[in-house]
């Protein structure tokens, strides 16, 4: 059973959650860039071979695995604390509430000073509306 929080509760939870979410997109852009780095030497490799020495394939295979435990692990965290990563590029979460007995999202992304906006669980991020949750 989910933990639904008040507003309040979620601002509150920001001071645990902002720095997962920082973190979390940073893991994301050397994830990214790691691969992309991959994809050149892959590119080369499939070209004649390109000189690639096998210690720079190892790194990169490295750097790529070491971003992407670094993302489980930041979203795992936010998870146990009650949030749900939406979007790991924009550092998009939302925490789970009650408006009139229905299940809500309460929507923070990274970058806003604190939660100002919820959305039904069907209408996403383009479906903010402005709390209160009236």
């Amino acid at each position: 059973m989910p933990r639904y929080f008040t507003p309040e509760e979620a601002n509150a939870a920001l001071a645990d959650v902002r720095p997962l979410v920082e973190q979390m997109v940073e893991r994301r852009r050397e994830l990214v860039a790691a691969q992309e780095r991959q994809e050149r030497v892959a590119a080369r490799i499939g070209g004649n071979g390109g000189g690639i020495e096998p210690s720079e394939l190892a790194e990169l295979e490295e750097d790529v695995r070491v971003a992407a435990e670094g993302i489980a692990e930041c979203i795992s965290h936010i998870q146990r604390l009650g949030a749900q990563v939406k979007d790991l590029d924009a550092g998009l979460i939302d925490f789970p509430a009650l408006r009139r007995g229905e299940e809500v999202l309460l929507c923070w992304h990274l970058g806003e000073d604190e939660i100002g906006y919820w959305h039904g669980l069907e209408d996403g991020f383009a479906g903010r509306r402005p709390l209160p949750l009236e």
